[in-house]
């Protein structure tokens, strides 16, 4: 139940070769490594290898606990497949299996801030693959095993745990088992039920199935409440086809032998097998209210609309994110291995479960932050029918799952590293939060509930024609390409892309809007020097004039545009057509994201030499920009000098800023001038107690646009940063500005962020 288990059924938001160039782009794959020490001196390089590594050598030899202080063991983990089990797509061998472990290893570091590595054991045997794995524990703060088949995964779990001081986690079994429990918590509650007295029945006999029943049963619900089926039937007392220790373990003292017989008055079914494996008839005839997780991928065993067809009154839940009640793994194993990992267990028992699961069904009866509220574009999600699990992007996640954890682990005695100062910990776990990735997640949810019509003004670009495809196939809209029919046709011919029918092309010379468009534009601009036949060829010819003027008059909802021309030129054909929105002043934001830190740095489009005052109202709308992102904003303003030393002009500025940001009484802590390393580094900060940021900044105002400019290109190209942006704000009017030469996922992501501020616009 994994989100990688959407396979081509979320019905192709996207084409094999669009997934193909993903994994091929820049470096090859999805992971990297990266030194967290510095490596520029022959010094550091003494110290990282010979002769200074020797020194934690002898530490760790004598005191093997001391691993966790001088060595990534306890951040890391090994996610160990044989590729006997590949998503839904069987037996594939090992080395099939590399990318969706190394997407594995990518969601523990997106979700929790878990290094992880891919190990790849070529062996079908599970002896063999058990002493391949058994002697690498000393890497490792925990192992988390993916892809391999019932039963050899209970075989090889199992003996793993007993040969290995540290987790072990078969995510097939126990993630879904925790997130499907914590759903049935939920819908038991919503139903009036007690798990105790609750019937179920679990259609599917291998890895998750039987993992589901055991957490279950631990939860509460009688052994003698459940019945288990599989390709056979019931797995019932004295069958003797088919059968294994694990089933034999849940074998039910029942007269009923067919999927059809169990369900009859059942309250609940767990569904982990194959598309279409429950009817209409089976669904009639359990018990009032049933709770229906039919989570088989890529298709349930009978989708959400079939069962309430015939049950008005059914709770479903599925493996699908096209549905409410998403049975998804990544709600579980990053954040149960950040506590596990936290307290340095030696194991994920029972107790530990269990306390996941209910981390996670209280979570989904608290009240939705506004980060999560975003998703749901205006429709805040609470406590019920369609909402009895979290969301993905819940930024609570972090916080609240790896806590209840590491309690467990310490209350169950399987922690060697107790938490003393839980409240520390917490802050902490709040700051390994990637506040930037969970916007952009929320955002596009918002907008696939809410598409939008957006203008891709370069429309004959090979680049920005994959990007308005895969715009189209995400769900975020119709795009409207701009250019020439013929050619727009032929370029879709050569990248050999189906032009869908739902796509439009408009020609600027063959539109039916030039006398209406030509007559708004000269209005607008006849008295800065153009004449009627200027404004009427700037129609005709110029596709961001066109463009903007589409979504001016309402003809579309947002535009994005800029790979084939830079950004002020494209700047320039924004102001012709549109203006600020009142009260507010248009500038750019970008946000950097690097190893999990977020920052906005503003203005890095607009203004030039920004005057004190102009600095003043950069703040305020960054600061606005960094809550509409879900970031609380801890603005610096950022000089050469750090508060008057040394003295210098632009200083001056920041100055006089701060004091017009006083007199203001703005709603954000702001504080400046102050250089970057000191607005930026904690320690360096401490230095000046009188500062007024309460921690690092994460909104950078910088006193030029060149300077902000020359930094987020310098953080790209020499630090690795993600850069997004600029971001356009305060326009009266959703229009973004793509970097030149921008790669089609770039277009993308602008283009879905256009289409989201034009839904807030409403």
């Amino acid at each position: 139940m994994t989100t990688a288990r959407s396979s081509k059924a979320t019905q192709a938001r996207f084409t094999d070769q669009e997934a193909l160039q993903f994994h091929a782009q820049g470096k090859p794959g999805k992971l990297e490594i990266t030194p967290t020490k510095p490596l520029a001196t022959q010094r550091d390089l003494s110290l990282a290898y010979s002769p200074g590594v020797a020194v934690p050598v002898h530490a760790i030899a004598q005191n093997p606990a001391t691993a966790y202080d001088y060595t990534n063991k306890g951040n890391l983990v090994a996610v160990v497949s044989n590729g006997t089990a590949i998503l839904g797509l069987g037996n594939l061998g090992a080395l099939a299996a590399k990318p969706v472990m190394e997407g594995k290893g990518a969601l523990f570091k997106r979700f929790a801030d878990i290094d992880a590595i891919d190990l790849l054991v070529d062996t079908e045997d599970p002896d063999q693959f058990i002493n391949s794995v058994r002697y690498l524990g000393p890497s490792f703060g925990g192992i988390n095993l993916e892809d391999v088949r019932a039963p050899d995964c209970f075989i090889i779990e199992q003996r793993l745990k007993e040969l290995l001081d540290i987790p072990v986690f078969h995510d097939d079994q126990h993630g879904t088992a925790i997130i499907a429990a914590a759903g049935l918590i939920n819908a038991a509650e919503l139903t009036g039920r007690e798990l105790k007295n609750c019937k179920l029945v679990v259609n599917g006999a291998g890895a998750a199935g039987i993992a589901c029943l055991e957490l279950v049963v631990a939860l509460g619900i009688p052994k003698q409440n459940v019945i288990l089926c599989d390709t056979k039937g019931v797995v019932y007392q004295g069958r003797k086809e088919g059968m294994n220790q694990w089933k034999s373990a849940y074998a039910a003292k029942t007269k009923a032998r067919t999927l059809a017989q169990a369900l009859e008055g059942a309250d609940a079914l767990f569904g982990l097998s194959v598309k279409g494996a429950v009817t209409q008839d089976m669904v009639r005839a359990m018990a009032d209210k049933p709770i229906i997780f039919a989570m088989a991928n890529p298709d349930p065993e009978i989708t959400p609309e079939d069962v309430l067809a015939v049950r008005d009154d059914a709770i479903v839940a599925t493996g699908r994110s096209d549905y409410p009640n998403q049975i998804n793994n990544v709600l579980g194993f990053p954040f149960i291995f950040r506590g596990a990992l936290d307290v340095q267990a030696s194991t994920i028992n029972e107790a530990m479960k269990i306390a996941a699961a209910e981390a996670l069904a209280d979570l989904a009866r608290a009240e939705v932050p506004d980060q999560v509220a975003a998703a749901f574009h205006g429709r805040r999600p609470t406590f019920g029918p369609e909402y009895i699990i979290p969301a993905p992007f819940d930024p609570r996640l972090i916080v609240n799952v790896p806590t209840a954890v590491a309690k467990a682990a310490m209350d169950s005695g399987v922690a060697r590293k107790p938490i003393v100062d839980m409240d520390a910990y917490v802050a902490q776990l709040e700051g390994r939060l990637d506040p930037l990735a969970g916007w952009l997640q929320s955002t596009f949810s918002a907008v696939r509930s809410d598409p939008k019509r957006v203008v891709f003004a370069e429309g004959e670009e090979p680049a920005v024609i994959r990007a308005a495809h895969s715009y189209f196939s995400q769900g975020f809209g119709v795009p409207i390409l701009i250019g020439s029919t013929d050619v727009v046709r032929e370029q879709f011919r050569a990248l050999g892309m189906v032009l869908r029918p739902e796509y439009e092309i408009l020609d600027t010379r063959k539109n039916p809007y030039m006398e209406e468009f030509s007559a708004y534009l000269y209005a607008r601009l006849q008295r800065r020097g153009y004449l009627k036949r200027d404004c009427q060829r700037l129609v005709a010819n110029e596709r961001n004039v066109f463009g903007m003027l589409m979504v001016a008059h309402g003809h579309a909802d947002a535009l994005v545009s800029g790979v084939t021309r830079n950004w002020t030129s494209v700047y320039d054909d924004v102001q012709r057509v549109i203006d600020a929105e009142p009260g507010r002043n248009v500038i750019g934001v970008s946000l950097a994201l690097l190893r999990g830190r977020a920052v906005l740095i503003a203005d890095t489009s607009v203004h030039d030499m920004p005057t004190a005052e102009e600095l003043a109202d950069i703040a305020t709308e960054a600061a606005r920009a960094a809550r509409n992102f879900g970031i609380e904003p801890r603005v610096a303003l950022l000089a050469y000098s750090t508060f008057g030393q040394p003295r210098g002009e632009r200083s001056d500025q920041m100055r006089e800023a701060v004091a017009i940001l006083d007199e203001r009484q703005v709603d954000f802590e702001y504080d400046g001038d102050m250089a970057a390393d000191v607005a930026l580094n904690r320690d360096l900060m401490r230095h000046y107690p009188f500062c007024r940021l309460s921690d690092t900044a994460n909104v950078l105002v910088m006193p030029a646009f060149h300077a902000a400019s020359i930094s987020t290109n310098m953080l790209k190209e020499l630090g690795g940063a993600t850069v997004i942006g600029p971001i356009l704000v305060g326009l009266s009017r959703s229009v973004q500005i793509c970097g030149f030469g921008a790669k089609d996922s770039d277009v993308v992501n602008m283009a879905a962020i256009a289409a989201y501020d034009a839904g807030r616009r409403g």
